[in-house]
């Protein structure tokens, strides 16, 4: 959903990370499973609830490729063990939706969305919004 404020469109950190940050998530958690776990495309995105030519555009680098995390320590910590839990069924499906909520706070925080909201709202200021950063922000506007 995009809100209007005055006569201009905001688009939301929300939207921003199901555009940009979901996809290149999952293209690393399928990866990793299929790399380090050796499960095969379908077999991942079984784990993952998407379908197997998704699987195969991510690991082409067609999808999923807007972020390069790779580099990111916390965040292939936090990939290594996601894959874990799904491919030894050790944690019920809401503890997924959780830690893709937790990996997105955590990509928002370090700054990883702002040059690509930037650039989907050039009016943004993203030196002086510090939203993302804001880890006192309680999501209803209130600091």
């Amino acid at each position: 959903m995009i809100t209007i404020i005055g006569d201009r469109e905001l688009i939301t950190p929300c939207e921003v990370a199901v555009k940009c940050a979901l996809p290149s998530v999952r293209a690393m958690v399928a990866i990793e499973l299929m790399n380090k776990h050796s499960l095969k495309q379908a077999q991942a995105a079984k784990l993952l609830g998407i379908s197997q030519p998704a699987i195969s555009l991510y690991q082409k680098k067609l999808r999923g490729n807007s972020l390069d995390l790779w580099g990111d320590p916390e965040i292939m910590a936090s990939i290594a063990k996601q894959a874990k839990f799904l491919v030894n069924g050790t944690a019920p499906a809401r503890n997924n939706l959780v830690w893709f909520c937790a990996i997105c706070k955590t990509l928002r925080a370090k700054g990883y969305l702002c040059k690509i909201h930037k650039d989907l709202d050039p009016a943004l200021d993203i030196e002086a919004c510090g939203f993302c950063k804001d880890t006192e922000n309680d999501g209803n506007g209130q600091v």
